[in-house]
């Protein structure tokens, strides 16, 4: 791959501003918008900007070819589940935090590839890795303003979000690696469309929301722009740069998450917050270092 560009580290500075932001505005959309109803009309949205990309690259989709059961698998542990946590436990916690949590995706991803694939086990240097993340987010339990009895079940469930991403990660590696980033993203995404809309419907009455205009633009933003156009926008820098440079933005999306929450929604950021943030990120840059 080439060396990165003055312009390709705008982009995926630009990505990870994206994706960071995209934690204040499931915030603000589940102001007026259920959990499930969020994720599906969030994934529809998706659905259609990445159709839309893959006409364009004359991409073909393979949702319902007869490996359909590894596409659907996939879009319930990528999307439809991780959506639906992050959803539930941002309605209840601040984005700020979420984003943080969230970023643990790649020390759970080492926790859980060291038992399901054969060449990435854990070694000292990585398990210390995995150590020092996970203390930094043990710091914050230690802060009764930022986690305490009345939130700490929706901390835990954003981390169970975050531990479905490192699954179906996984299982992208070993069944879908030679699929294209495309197809694959652009086939799970119509597959979490259609096992949301019974959670939806069954769960919640979307019909009879009154959402806000706020929560209806972050809604569209979360669809149109941090999940069809960032995954566009994925596959531009994979393809151009490599996996390596790509998977960079994992130490921007909490930045981004902290700055935005602390910015638009007035969120309140202690020295608790940032050195957890610090810890968090230095363990996740072990981790990576050491991985293959």
């Amino acid at each position: 791959m080439k060396q990165a560009k003055l312009t390709d580290i705008f982009l995926l500075v630009l990505l990870g501003a994206i994706w960071g932001s995209s934690f204040f505005n499931i915030k603000i959309a589940t102001y007026s918008y259920e959990p499930y109803t969020l994720a599906l009309i969030r994934v529809i949205l998706a659905t259609f900007t990445m159709l839309i990309v893959s006409f364009i690259y004359k991409i073909k989709i393979y949702a319902f070819s007869r490996n359909w059961k590894i596409y659907a698998l996939v879009g319930v542990c990528n999307i439809t589940i991780p959506f639906s946590l992050i959803a539930i436990g941002t309605n209840k916690i601040d984005s700020y935090l979420a984003a943080m949590l969230m970023s643990t995706t790649p020390i759970t991803g080492s926790i859980l590839a060291h038992f399901f694939t054969k060449n990435e086990k854990i070694t000292f240097l990585k398990s210390t890795g995995i150590v020092l993340g996970f203390s930094g987010i043990l710091l914050l339990f230690f802060d009764k303003l930022i986690i305490n009895e009345s939130n700490y079940l929706f901390v835990l469930i954003i981390l169970l979000g975050s531990t479905f991403y490192s699954i179906s990660g996984i299982m992208i590696l070993k069944k879908l690696k030679k699929s294209g980033n495309i197809n694959v993203t652009t086939s799970t995404l119509i597959w979490s469309v259609i096992t949301l809309l019974p959670l939806s419907f069954v769960f919640e009455d979307p019909f009879k929301s009154n959402p806000t205009l706020e929560s209806t633009l972050s809604l569209i933003y979360l669809g149109v722009v941090a999940t069809g156009f960032a995954w566009w926008l994925r596959f531009k820098i994979l393809s151009k740069n490599g996996i390596v440079f790509q998977t960079q933005v994992a130490y921007l999306i909490p930045i981004f998450g902290v700055i935005f929450g602390a910015l638009i929604l007035d969120e309140q950021i202690n020295w608790k917050v940032l050195a957890s943030l610090v810890i968090i990120m230095s363990g996740i840059y072990i981790v990576k270092k050491y991985n293959k």
